[in-house]
């Protein structure tokens, strides 16, 4: 695949995705959609008659907040197409840790979300095969990321961008008026708020752990450059020292928990709750993707008070980085793959979730732009999307984390800088940075090695 520059023109960023989705650089044998030969599931056989089918499929989302309003609806309009397919649905409150639980048996649904927890490598262990790689791509961008030996195991649900929500009458009131540029332009925001005392300036949603893998996906805007996450960072034996992005990333979430810019008790945030919060003016930022933007703003009496920024950055080009949200797939062991695959064909394709719920673009070659990317027309904000991993490092990042037990994409060296920012562990934020680093350099030794 080839890197493409994206600048915010609507009609420049619907050719280069389309163009995106049509490069490839896999060739492989012809594939097809999800096979029936699979086992282990309690739901009934789907039976194809010409072109419809019946049958029931189990849902798994991670969605809490509109499984009983919104996706009753998706299904009351799925059943015009496909009358007979009974779709259940399941919401899970803590998605990564409760699925990765259940994945031990054989009954997880049918369709739900791969969980990043899972190494690539182990994809085809628990999921059914979407299609080959080359031809899928021809119609959904942003499958590369569960590619395993050229067939695709997931299409993303949106495409998002990621970067910084935030309550812009929050700002204004305490005297910012425009978005910070650098981190020490964000943390002397986050101080004038703090001075207002009328909302809490950064909102970390320690307790529900998640909300911190959001930091992760920023990377690449501190960095300032779309080769750093797949390319440079697997080659590099300094990827939490001081100047290097992960150093720099996460030095702002310890300087603001230092400050005692964040939750005056950050083992008590609610994640529901902080979205009323923020509407409301009580939270001026969260580290979240775009996808939140629209639940944001409609809780919102005034939803154009709700905003969106790149993360705070040094570098000289300010980029937000086009990912994939969560993608979807189908259970190996699901014995309705047939009803399954026409469902998530559906749902991206015609329900709206992934601009109107998801808050991102749509995975599908040349969709229309959402709303939320025109508001940066005009501006030196880059959207591109990373580029992918060398020939023969493909999943190397994954391996070199897994191994090294770091958890790039899990909450856990997050938690440990804030508890260490606030005194609750006697570390300082050099101290972990040497840790992970020195796990990053031994894995990475081990790895390269195999």
């Amino acid at each position: 695949m080839k890197r493409n520059k994206v600048m915010i023109s609507c009609l420049a960023l619907v050719l280069v995705l389309t163009m995106l989705a049509g490069c490839s650089s896999k060739n492989n044998a012809s594939g097809g959609d999800a096979s029936n030969n699979a086992s282990g599931s309690n739901s009934a056989q789907t039976e194809t008659t010409g072109n419809s089918l019946s049958g029931e499929i189990t849902v798994l989302t991670q969605r809490t907040d509109i499984v009983d309003t919104v996706f009753k609806k998706y299904a009351a309009e799925f059943n015009k197409q496909y009358p007979d397919v009974k779709v259940n649905f399941q919401a899970l409150s803590d998605y990564e840790g409760q699925i990765t639980v259940r994945m031990n048996s054989d009954d997880y649904g049918d369709v739900l979300l791969l969980p990043t927890s899972i190494p690539l490598a182990d994809t085809p262990e628990f999921f059914e095969p979407l299609g080959d790689f080359s031809e899928l791509s021809k119609e959904y961008i942003g499958l590369e990321e569960r590619v395993v030996d050229g067939k695709a195991y997931g299409i993303p649900i949106a495409v998002n961008f990621s970067g910084i929500l935030y309550n812009k009458k929050v700002f204004e009131d305490a005297g910012v008026t425009t978005a910070p540029r650098t981190p020490a332009e964000f943390i002397d925001a986050l101080r004038k708020i703090k001075e207002k005392g009328d909302a809490i300036p950064l909102y970390t949603n320690y307790a529900d752990s998640w909300p911190l893998t959001q930091w992760e996906a920023v990377l690449t805007t501190v960095a300032g450059s779309v080769d750093y996450v797949n390319v440079e960072q697997p080659n590099t034996d300094d990827n939490f020292v001081a100047g290097k992005p992960h150093y720099e990333l996460y030095k702002v979430m310890y300087d603001a928990a230092k400050e005692g810019l964040i939750e005056a008790d950050p083992t008590t945030t609610n994640w529901e709750a902080s979205k009323a919060d923020m509407a409301n003016g009580k939270i001026g930022a969260m580290v979240l993707g775009s996808w939140a933007i629209g639940q944001v703003q409609g809780l919102a009496a005034n939803p154009s008070d709700i905003a969106y920024m790149p993360f705070p950055t040094n570098a000289s080009e300010v980029i937000m980085p086009l990912a994939d949200d969560y993608t979807l797939g189908i259970s190996k062991h699901s014995k309705n793959k047939e009803a399954a695959r026409a469902w998530i064909d559906w749902f991206i394709k015609e329900s709206g979730y992934p601009t109107e719920q998801a808050g991102g673009m749509s995975p599908v070659v040349g969709a229309p732009l959402p709303e939320t990317l025109k508001q940066f027309e005009g501006t030196d904000v880059k959207f591109e999307l990373q580029t992918p991993a060398q020939a023969g490092q493909e999943g190397l990042v994954d391996k070199i984390d897994k191994d090294a037990e770091i958890g790039l994409w899990q909450p856990e060296f997050k938690k440990r800088i804030i508890e260490a920012a606030i005194g609750n562990l006697n570390e300082s934020y050099d101290d972990i940075m040497k840790d992970l680093n020195d796990a990053w350099v031994e894995s990475r030794a081990k790895v390269m090695s195999e």
